[in-house]
Parts: structure tokens; sequence; C-alpha cells
């Protein structure tokens, strides 16, 4: 089962995400996917870490299929976030796959919950560089829908449901 939570910045789905957790009647286990480039990210690190109860922590900045994979198989996984996750994988000028974190996600037979920021709402990007992430964020975003059971999408602290155009039509 693969609950994915979608939303703009402080849109509220971490919150709700560790809420999840706390509710969850077994083991959590966390994947962080932060890189600490600077002091404003270490700062933010660590606030989030003292916002969230003390659930084993797996830092997964690149190999994030390898970090579900490892978690036992009827633990709660919360993976936070797609979006840094992104930016990492090409700021280490990698190209992005989502085939093996979508297999790691499906094989598992506990829960997950995923995170990701929409961010295709907003202006057109300048760069080239924000366009590729922009449209790469987009077409993992739709992938990650596709094979979640549940989608949310997040604003101001208050969820609806995203569910698939075809069902509609």
């Amino acid at each position: 089962m693969i609950t994915f939570l979608l939303g703009g910045a402080r849109s509220g789905k971490s919150t709700l995400a560790v809420e999840i957790g706390r509710r969850h009647a077994g083991d959590v286990v966390f994947v962080a996917t932060a890189e600490p480039f600077d002091d404003d990210l270490r700062d933010r690190i660590e606030r989030h870490r003292g916002e969230r109860p003390a659930w084993p922590t797996i830092e997964a900045p690149i190999d994030l299929a390898a970090a579900i994979t490892s978690v036992a198989p009827d633990a709660l996984v919360i993976v936070d976030c797609l979006t840094v996750w992104l930016g990492n994988v090409l700021h280490h000028g990698a190209e992005p796959s989502i085939g093996p974190l979508l297999d790691a996600l499906g094989t598992r037979p506990g829960p997950s919950i995923v995170i990701s920021n929409e961010v295709g709402m907003g202006i057109h990007p300048d760069t080239e560089l924000a366009r590729r992430y922009r449209d790469a964020l987009g077409r993992i975003n739709q992938a990650v829908a596709a094979a979640a059971s549940t989608s949310l999408l997040l604003v101001a602290g208050r969820a609806t449901v995203l569910r698939d155009p075809w069902e509609l039509l």
C-alpha cells in the first residue's frame, strides 16, 4: 500500500506523514533524502529531526530504492521527499531513474508514505536546468501517483483526493 502526499512548500505533507506514523500500530522507519549542503540545510534537517519521533532514520540522498528495500517488510516507511531526492540526483550529475524506486515500493508488503512537491503550477522556469528539473519531477510524480493506492493533494494543511481522470470520464 502506497500513500502519496503531494503539495506545495509548507502545505502540510510532512506533518501529515508524521501524524500517520504516530498513529501506526507497528514500527516506523523514516527515509530522509536531504543532504546538508550548507548551514541552512543543516539547520532545516535538525529542525525536521526535532519535529518527529525518534524513529530509525535512513539517510538516502541518492540511492532511494536501496534504502526502501532495506526497511523491514512490515514497517511503515516514510520517504521525505522525492523533490529533494531529484535535486540531489541532478546535482551529482546522474540521471533520475524511477523504475527501481517504483519496484522497491511496489514489492513492499508493508505500507509506504511518499512525499513530493507539486512544482508545475508556478511560473515557467527561466533556465534549462530548472525546466529539466520541473519536467522530471512532474513525470516522477505522475508515476508514483499511478502506483499509489491513495494520492492526496495538500494545500494549507487540508487534503483532497486525487483520482485517475479515466475513472471520472
